[in-house]
């Protein structure tokens, strides 16, 4: 960790403008879930289940890891910024992981923690569900985070290529068919958070091992590639 990059990355990811973006997605789910704990008195669990996988783990989580964690380079990347940083004697992985802990946080803060609100306003009675869920949550920005880290650092569409994963993988193909939601990084943070919750409401695609060995999967070979790529930049800024 470098407190200067935190620092300085933190001021560029959560400044006014992508703030008010960043804050109206997880506002969106907490007036829903308002909503509906008002308009329906006697709140059926499955429905309460529903709407914090469907909204929240299925499409508010990954919209926010996507914005943070590309945010988090990206930006630099395209206007050239991070050849200053670059410059430095940093090293490249302290850049990415410093990065990468500052995209977590802010996704963990606008992401995770509506998320277990939700949880508590619409299933406040069941305790491992609200358990399971903001775990589930947690766990799934890790590995979200990492994975548009890296897209952020190899290619300058990240953000189209991050929604086109977030909408037409995680949300269309995998909740239409079956055999794809199997590599879902939704369906394996669920799998975890079905485990916690233990009451068998919760459910997911895959076995909590399996969904737990994909998950440190994907977090690591993000991290990894995103670390040798930024490297490759500093060979090519050389040249």
């Amino acid at each position: 960790m470098n407190r200067t990059i935190a620092r300085l990355t933190l001021r560029g990811l959560l400044s006014p403008r992508r703030l008010m973006l960043l804050a109206l997605i997880p506002l969106v789910l907490l007036g829903v879930a308002v909503l509906l704990r008002l308009l329906v008195t006697d709140m059926p669990v499955d429905l309460g289940v529903g709407v914090v996988s469907s909204l929240a783990i299925g499409t508010m989580l990954p919209l926010v890891a996507l914005i943070c964690g590309t945010g988090a380079i990206a930006t630099e990347i395209d206007d050239g910024a991070i050849v200053y940083l670059l410059a430095k004697p940093i090293p490249r992985a302290t850049i990415v992981i410093t990065k990468y802990v500052v995209a977590v946080g802010a996704t963990i803060l606008l992401a995770v923690i509506p998320t277990a609100l939700a949880s508590v306003i619409l299933l406040g009675a069941d305790a491992g569900l609200v358990a399971g869920y903001g775990v589930a949550a947690l766990v799934g920005a890790l590995a979200y985070c990492a994975l548009f880290l890296l897209l952020g650092v190899v290619t300058k569409q990240a953000v189209v290529a991050g929604l086109l994963y977030v909408l037409l993988w995680e949300s269309l193909i995998g909740g239409a068919v079956p055999g794809a939601q199997a590599l879902s990084i939704q369906q394996w943070a669920l799998s975890i958070g079905a485990k916690i919750s233990g009451d068998g409401l919760l459910s997911a695609a895959v076995k909590m091992p399996v969904g737990a060995a994909l998950l440190v999967a994907v977090a690591g070979f993000g991290l990894y590639f995103a670390i040798n790529r930024l490297r490759s930049l500093t060979i090519a800024g050389d040249s």
